[in-house]
């Protein structure tokens, strides 16, 4: 049985932290699913369209990989496209408390499912989404923070 991992997320914009993770689960999974979950808490920063060409323009090369976007439950999602494991990232204590939620009540509600973490490396343990965001909202040069070869001045906000 081939194995899916679905790493979900608003990778809005995606950091090296998210592609840190995507890289170290290669051998860990036969396919690995990025989706762009929709929240309707949340307002993205950039167009979701413009965060699906970026991610697949940082995994052009990288055929375990598929980007696509999902509206719903995460396990409505999972049991949709086949997946029976969902990879997050940890950077610190209070990522764990509240991804080992996240991870019991889907377990619950999807008991095949097995969710899967990877420790951020340390040197990508300070790098957010939304500290990058900032960063970007008040010009300042966030290129250390993006996967190689991404170029904001070419990524039109909101």
């Amino acid at each position: 049985m081939e194995k899916v991992a679905l790493f979900p997320g608003s990778f809005d914009p995606l950091t090296v932290g998210h592609e840190s993770i995507i890289r170290r689960s290669f051998d860990l999974f036969d396919k690995i699913i990025i989706a762009i979950g929709q929240n309707i808490n949340k307002k993205g920063f950039y167009p979701l369209e413009q965060r699906i060409e970026w991610i697949s323009m940082v995994f052009e090369h990288d055929p375990k990989i598929e980007v696509t976007h999902y509206d719903g439950l995460t396990i409505d999602f999972c049991r949709k496209i086949g997946a029976r494991f969902i990879l997050r990232g940890l950077r610190t204590t209070a990522d764990f408390e509240y991804e080992w939620s996240i991870a019991q009540l889907n377990k619950a509600m999807y008991p095949e499912l097995e969710t899967v973490f990877l420790l951020t490396l340390p040197e990508f343990i300070h790098v957010n989404s939304s500290i990058v965001r900032d960063i970007i909202r008040h010009g300042g040069d966030v290129s250390k923070f993006l996967p190689g070869g991404v170029d904001l001045t070419k990524l039109n906000t909101k």
